[in-house]
């Protein structure tokens, strides 16, 4: 029973002395370098945007925001990931705006983007809107669509 009992504890020392494998995880998931609610397409579509200037061009391309002759500063394309312009769509409400990734993973040469779903505050205005998002995936990831999967 000792034997039993010390075997148990040096089981569980050495699941909290491992270190957790989730950090190196995080490293190779998404990440957003711009998102917008306003001037995306009307129709849910993603580009793979493959250097700085098509980014830059992407930014400048979707962004409604007035340049009143200061320079603006763009995110740096990254060197070792992927880089997708996604719209989503039109909606007719809400704040539509995409600001965190939870997930990312590819089945079947398609992309699932998981997002957290969206909550409506209720009464809402009714503003046409076509949000989009710039974002990044790991550079060995191959797919031929995106689809966003909304989560809780």
């Amino acid at each position: 029973m000792k034997g039993f009992l010390i075997l148990c504890l040096a089981f569980i020392m050495s699941c909290t002395a491992t270190p957790s494998q989730k950090s190196s995880e995080m490293q190779k998931n998404a990440e957003i370098l711009i998102s917008e609610s306003q001037g995306g397409g009307d129709e849910a579509n993603f580009t793979i945007i493959r250097n700085e200037q098509e980014l830059q061009k992407a930014i400048k391309g979707n962004s409604r925001v007035v340049d009143l002759g200061k320079e603006a500063v763009y995110p740096q394309f990254p060197k070792d990931k992927k880089v997708v312009l996604y719209n989503l769509g039109m909606f007719n409400s809400g704040d539509h705006k995409i600001t965190h990734i939870k997930n990312i993973s590819v089945k079947d040469n398609v992309l699932y983007v998981e997002v957290p779903q969206y909550q409506s505050g209720g009464m809402e205005i009714q503003v046409m809107s076509n949000p989009w998002f710039i974002f990044t995936v790991p550079s060995d990831y191959q797919f031929t669509s995106v689809e966003l999967k909304y989560s809780k």
